[in-house]
């Protein structure tokens, strides 16, 4: 059986933390281990018909890269690499951080544009996650009253993390693990 890639872009490192605790949480049995977006080639995270992808909030809704103010290369500058990849029969499911307190008219908004990207190129998006336990003012990043992926606040709810996580992969795995054994 293949395994799910996850990826995440990251500044300050939160992201990465958190794709660890997923892989921790997979094993390696089910998952390779995180990579960070800023140092692969498409064809590294084009090899997984199963993805976890995570990212940051940066900009008011932008990915994150460069230009909206990370200090490394992230989502931003990979994205263009895709070259209208063709994701169809890939499944993919999406985290993202974000402040709720500091950023509340704009929450986790970055996340719906990882989102739209892979959606746009055809994949599987999976792994909604509910708004309840937050509180913000908008959010870009909600579909049907339910965010795209999973929204972790590690300043503001830092005591919630492992638990969501754990929920969330409990909902995402079994989804996942079809299109494992198909690719195997």
């Amino acid at each position: 059986m293949s395994k799910i890639g996850i990826f995440f872009g990251t500044d300050t490192g939160s992201t990465r933390l958190v794709a660890k605790k997923i892989f921790s949480l997979l094993g390696e049995e089910l998952a390779d281990k995180p990579k960070n977006i800023n140092r692969v080639k498409p064809e590294e995270l084009l090899q997984y018909d199963a993805l976890i992808l995570g990212t940051p909030s940066y900009g008011i809704g932008d990915l994150p890269g460069l230009a909206a103010g990370c200090q490394e290369r992230s989502w931003q500058e990979f994205v263009p690499s895709l070259d209208g990849a063709d994701l169809s029969g890939k499944r993919i499911a999406l985290f993202g951080l974000g402040h709720q307190e500091r950023y509340a008219s704009r929450f986790a908004s970055s996340l719906i544009q990882l989102y739209r990207v892979f959606y746009d190129y055809g994949a599987e998006m999976i792994g909604r996650w509910s708004t309840e336990g937050y509180t913000f003012e908008h959010s870009d990043s909600i579909i049907d009253n339910q965010f795209v992926g999973l929204v972790l606040d590690q300043r503001g709810q830092p005591h919630l993390t492992d638990e969501r996580i754990r929920i969330w992969l409990a909902q995402i795995t079994p989804q996942l693990l079809p299109v494992l054994a198909e690719a195997a």
